[in-house]
């Protein structure tokens, strides 16, 4: 079982500076790697302060000059964002200097109003996602490689600088659409999914619709599908410290929707008002949903999930609000001395005896 923290690198207020926050960030992915994770993932969004990290990649350029051991990921590039050739080089460049450590997450993107910005059409991020699925093999893995699609074109060219990895970092592809992770499936990537705030029922409904996309692209989902699972979780025998983190997850969860459903509003044009969302969770929901609580009912409830779920990772969001810095520090290396090896020697044990 690997375990990750996902990093937004969210602003909650001006009472956090933008390069605070940036800090914060790498500070907690130096934490992870010292806690024994196995990957820190980086967001990437713009505009407004849902996330300042608007290149995941140039953030994993910084962050493995301040590690050595832990991979870094992209959760996700939004690739409609992007030109391919320089996505491309950009790609080989940070599996370069990152040693070889880079885990390249890739998504088409749900918030129009970067599209707009970016003068691409959110109806149009689909079939562009699709092209650049098809453009990212053979530009990491080919010299001298061409493409032309209906979006994209890139003529005969070549990728100065080659990935460490060899052919490719590892592909993980988000998204809510089947087609699209099934052709993940059925072209060995990795998969992340997410059930949001809901509890047992949404994993379980959850597994049940990643069942059927592998069932239906010839595949065993345990046996040939890597997916990981983003997840708020929080272990504090400190209920006002619990609070907080579930306040900021909430806040994470308003801002994200008020921007995909066009409702956000800004007095300033940039400082996303956070509004309360008809899809609230109360503290109480949120408690008997997610693994919060005592450091014991934390490892129940994570066990009892993936049990239902069966991922192969999961990426605990560490970087939420204005969530305090020291305390979360303090967290992240709580589950690192205590609750991830409870986990894997329990899922250990559990997987012996299954195959025994």
């Amino acid at each position: 079982m690997e375990f990750g923290v996902f990093i937004l690198a969210q602003q909650r207020g001006y009472h956090q500076s933008s390069q605070q926050v940036i800090q914060n960030s790498i500070a907690q992915t130096v934490a992870a790697e010292q806690a024994g994770f196995n990957t820190s993932w980086f967001a990437e969004h713009h505009f407004n302060n849902y996330s300042l990290s608007p290149s995941p990649l140039m953030m994993i350029a910084h962050a493995a000059a301040k590690t050595s051991r832990i991979r870094l990921g992209t959760a996700v590039c939004i690739l409609p964002l992007y030109h391919p050739a320089r996505f491309l080089a950009e790609v080989g460049f940070v599996d370069t200097v990152s040693n070889g450590r880079l885990d390249l997450g890739v998504g088409s993107g749900y918030q129009e109003f970067e599209f707009e910005r970016f003068g691409v059409k959110i109806a149009e991020s689909g079939e562009i996602f699709q092209e650049f699925l098809d453009i990212i093999p053979k530009g990491l893995g080919e010299r001298i490689f061409e493409y032309h699609g209906k979006h994209l074109d890139v003529p005969p060219s070549s990728i100065a600088v080659r990935c460490v990895q060899d052919p490719m970092p590892p592909l993980w592809i988000t998204s809510g659409n089947p087609v699209v992770l099934g052709r993940g499936v059925r072209e060995n990537h990795n998969l992340f999914v997410t059930a949001l705030l809901n509890g047992n029922e949404a994993i379980t409904s959850l597994r049940e619709r990643l069942d059927k996309v592998a069932e239906d692209n010839g595949k065993d989902l345990d046996r040939d599908v890597k997916f990981g699972f983003l997840r708020c979780a929080y272990a504090s025998d400190n209920r006002a410290e619990v609070d907080a983190y579930l306040d900021n997850a909430r806040f994470q969860r308003r801002i994200s929707e008020s921007l995909k459903y066009r409702r956000a509003h800004s007095s300033d044009g940039y400082m996303v008002q956070e509004e309360p969302s008809p899809t609230d969770l109360s503290f109480d929901q949120m408690r008997a949903n997610l693994p919060v609580g005592s450091v014991n009912q934390v490892i129940d409830k994570m066990l009892e999930e993936i049990s239902i779920l069966r991922p192969k990772h999961i990426a605990l969001q560490t970087q939420l609000g204005d969530f305090d810095q020291k305390t979360m520090l303090r967290q992240i290396e709580l589950w690192g001395e205590r609750i991830i090896p409870a986990i894997r020697k329990e899922v250990g044990e559990l997987n012996v005896a299954t195959a025994a």
